[in-house]
């Protein structure tokens, strides 16, 4: 597997020149970034120079298409999703990922029903330029009643859904920190082919009842009780070989992108040992 970040928890990054060679000095082989903008910022060639020489690939992009709200808004967004997938593909990245809220203000049943259409047009947007699409179950519990009607949270649901969706290039974003507030364990993801995962985050969790856990209250890995071992060796198992993107959301610090990425390698360091 490859180790991977998001810039989530890496505090103030001023570039994506400066988070590409911060994630090779400390010794990431991926970043999840914005292909369009880092290609405006500095020229496609540049970029993709950049990469080759700091020995880092582009692991994901995000779906920047708003599929949970009016179909106007959606419309709209989907402008730009052929030329996101046209940059990304253009820096040989070939995964593109988006959340699902465990809960909506809408009606469920025909929130369902739109979602799934506008997520299956953006997957076929998508797989025309070889890319899939990956859905993240969210497990914290608080989200499920953030909003009026509880939607999906879990592992399994979401497999339903993407089966029902019905396009060949959709799979699961597995999250650790989702993984493990949804009470899951290995030998659920030993249920997984490799085909159903798209994209892996990891993270870690306090102590404490996974009721009470927070989404924006993450800690770095190995710093926690997920047990972020047994979870790599499960998905490995599963036939996953992809990147594993960190993903820290919690509060601002005052520490520098250097002393984090060193936090976040001595994670790595201790959940990849022996795999």
């Amino acid at each position: 597997m490859i180790r991977g970040l998001t810039r989530a928890g890496l505090g103030t990054i001023e570039s994506n020149e400066q988070f590409i060679s911060g994630a090779a000095q400390f010794g990431f082989q991926a970043v999840d970034l914005n292909p369009v903008h880092f290609i405006r910022q500095c020229g496609r060639e540049k970029a993709a120079h950049l990469l080759e020489s700091k020995g880092v690939i582009i692991g994901s992009i995000d779906l920047d298409v708003d599929w949970r709200s009016s179909e106007e808004r959606f419309r709209e967004g989907l402008k730009a999703l052929a030329e996101a997938a046209e940059a990304a593909m253009s820096l040989g990245c070939f995964k593109c990922c988006t959340y699902i809220l465990p809960s909506t203000d809408e009606a469920v049943a025909p929130f369902m029903a739109a979602a799934t259409r506008r997520l299956r047009l953006c997957a076929d947007i998508l797989g025309a330029f070889g890319i899939r699409l990956g859905l993240e179950f969210v497990g914290s519990r608080h989200l499920r009643t953030q909003w009026a009607n509880p939607f999906l949270w879990r592992m399994d649901d979401t497999l339903d859904w993407i089966e029902t969706i019905g396009a060949r290039n959709v799979g699961l974003l597995v999250d650790s920190y989702h993984w493990y507030t949804n009470g899951l364990t290995v030998d659920n993801l030993l249920k997984l082919k490799p085909e159903h995962i798209v994209h892996v985050h990891i993270n870690d969790a306090k102590a404490g009842p996974i009721e009470n856990l927070l989404d924006a209250d993450r800690l770095y890995p190995g710093e926690g009780v997920i047990d972020l071992h047994g979870f790599l060796q499960g998905l490995q198992t599963a036939g996953y070989s992809g990147v594993v993107a960190q993903e820290v959301l919690g509060p601002s610090t005052s520490e520098s992108m250097e002393e984090l990425l060193a936090r976040s390698k001595a994670g790595f360091d201790k959940a990849f040992a022996n795999l």
